[in-house]
């Protein structure tokens, strides 16, 4: 019984040896595996920075390459634009040459114009002397004022040939004082156009017609007097317009 609990006690002896000595000899083993697992640790941690470093320096490139190709439209789009400005800058100096050149030539251009027109006046029939006397008048002043430009010259001149040539497509009736036999008379004026030129006293006791001829105005026989008054009426829009039955001058014939 005794050498039995004896052996067991030398038993439990050697195994806490054992234990003891393979304690010792595995501390310097773990030892090692623990510092390599550290170092393991801190080469993972390095590889994670560099890669999250990489992954941010290959954003960043992708998003400045993106840059620079809209720069790159960008800057097409702009000589483009320049170029286009270049070339519209060397049309305004042309045109700015030809404009002083056309400055020059629009003054006596007008003038030959306006002599025209007064020339035109003078030979066509009278009706309303006055009107037209002040309009040629009003022009005269505008090409002699050194302050209007010789645009507005010129386009005073055009308004006159204008109105002049609107008279030639409509009728027209007003009051008007004509020498009738040496005599002044008060009379209601009928034009048409430029092809008749009447008049009629205020009680139709009398109707006549301007010769250009003569260059007079002439008595008209009696048939003409319902004619002369219907077309004043339709002049005064208070009669609807229709055929009237009236002299017209044979048509001259140019040399």
């Amino acid at each position: 019984m005794f050498i039995t609990k004896l052996n067991r006690a030398i038993l439990t002896l050697f195994l806490l040896t054992a234990s003891l000595y393979l304690s010792a000899q595995l501390e310097p083993v773990l030892e090692v595996n623990k510092e390599r697992a550290l170092l393991a640790q801190a080469s993972q941690q390095k590889i994670d920075s560099f890669q999250e470093k990489t992954d941010k320096d290959s954003a960043e490139y992708k998003s400045v390459s993106k840059q620079i190709e809209g720069l790159k439209v960008y800057n097409a789009q702009k000589r483009k634009q320049i170029k286009r400005q270049v070339e519209r800058m060397k049309e305004i100096e042309k045109t700015m040459k030809d404009s002083t050149v056309l400055q020059r030539q629009i003054p006596p251009l007008a003038r030959r114009m306006f002599e025209g027109l007064k020339q035109f006046i003078a030979l066509d029939i009278p009706f309303r002397a006055g009107e037209r006397t002040e309009r040629l008048s009003f022009i005269q002043a505008a090409l002699d004022n050194p302050v209007v430009s010789p645009a507005e010259k010129l386009r005073q001149v055009l308004d006159g040939y204008s109105v002049e040539s609107e008279y030639g497509r409509k009728i027209d009736t007003y009051k008007d004082t004509i020498l009738i036999d040496d005599q002044e008379r008060d009379v209601n004026i009928l034009r048409i156009g430029r092809l008749v030129l009447a008049y009629q006293t205020s009680d139709l006791s009398e109707t006549g017609i301007y010769n250009k001829e003569t260059q007079s105005w002439e008595s008209l026989p009696g048939r003409y007097r319902n004619s002369i008054r219907d077309g004043i009426a339709m002049a005064k829009k208070v009669k609807t317009v229709d055929i009237l039955e009236l002299p017209v001058p044979a048509a001259e014939v140019t040399q």
